[in-house]
């Protein structure tokens, strides 16, 4: 069976992706920057995507790297990431990795992308420059305990008893929930047919920000919450009310909100042929994360 090495693996995909790989009798390698205090499944390695030498050590000997690390928390995020991901993809072709895996963004590749997509979509390719083959899911907003999207949407609709909201509230995105997500990576680890390929991932429903927040109160409250959309609520403005309203950093929150006047919507649906199954829908992820939560 081949070894697995997953990145951030303390991280909100990572620590629910090892246990899985482990169940499937994977050799699974947990990458942290602090191996020491790793008490969590699979083997612990060292290793920084800022670190060529730590990458060294923890990607010889590995079949599969699963890259879930970003920067978004950091105001020079594309920057950052794209140096990681250029050392990262090619410290691992000097290794002799055969496959990488990317869980990357949703959104059509042109000029309109917020600079959130678009250093994902440069992530991508950054990972290839090294030659090995790289599979990219492009996912839109992740719904699970932890992830900063659910924790964003959970903590408006408990803390506030209505909504002032701009106008990107009715963007068409498609939600997916975090079971989905890892039984996407898991189905096309060490799988010829998602080598070096780019595919679309999603939940069933395809629904406006307002949707998802309306149905999210539905759960948590058992009601719906009064909103009142604006026409002008600039992201910056939007981020700092986020970030008093909840626990979610300012620099984290604008860089989300810039990407959410963007559609992101699955358009290419090859993923069902090669990972088969019924994805979860929204309200059903929506209860899962609460109860996680």
């Amino acid at each position: 069976m081949p070894t697995v090495l997953v990145t951030g693996a303390t991280g909100f995909v990572g620590r629910r992706l090892v246990p899985v790989l482990l169940d499937r009798g994977l050799a699974v390698r947990a990458m942290t920057r602090r191996p020491e205090k790793y008490d969590g499944p699979g083997e612990p390695v060292g290793g920084d995507v800022h670190d060529a030498a730590s990458l060294t050590q923890a990607l010889t000997g590995v079949d599969v790297a699963v890259y879930l690390v970003h920067s978004l928390d950091d105001k020079d995020f594309e920057r950052k990431d794209a140096e990681a991901a250029q050392t990262f993809g090619r410290v691992a072709a000097e290794c002799g990795v055969r496959q990488i895996v990317y869980l990357g963004g949703l959104g059509e590749d042109d000029d309109d992308l917020s600079p959130h997509l678009r250093s994902r979509r440069e992530v991508e390719g950054k990972l290839a420059e090294g030659g090995v083959p790289v599979t990219v899911l492009r996912a839109a907003i992740v719904v699970g305990a932890g992830g900063i999207s659910w924790e964003i949407t959970r903590q408006l609709v408990k803390n506030l008893p209505a909504m002032v909201v701009p106008k990107w509230v009715s963007t068409k995105t498609q939600p997916i929930a975090i079971d989905d997500v890892v039984r996407y990576l898991d189905g096309v680890i060490d799988n010829d047919a998602a080598a070096g390929r780019v595919l679309e991932i999603g939940g069933p429903e395809q629904l406006t920000y307002l949707e998802m927040m309306q149905q999210a109160a539905e759960v948590i409250l058992g009601r719906r919450l009064p909103i009142v959309k604006v026409p002008v609520l600039t992201p910056s403005l939007s981020s700092h009310w986020i970030a008093f309203v909840t626990d979610v950093d300012t620099t984290t929150a604008k860089n989300l909100i810039d990407s959410m006047s963007t559609e992101v919507i699955v358009s290419d649906h090859a993923i069902d042929e090669i990972v088969p199954g019924r994805p979860i829908a929204y309200q059903e992820s929506v209860r899962r994360a609460l109860e996680e939560s």
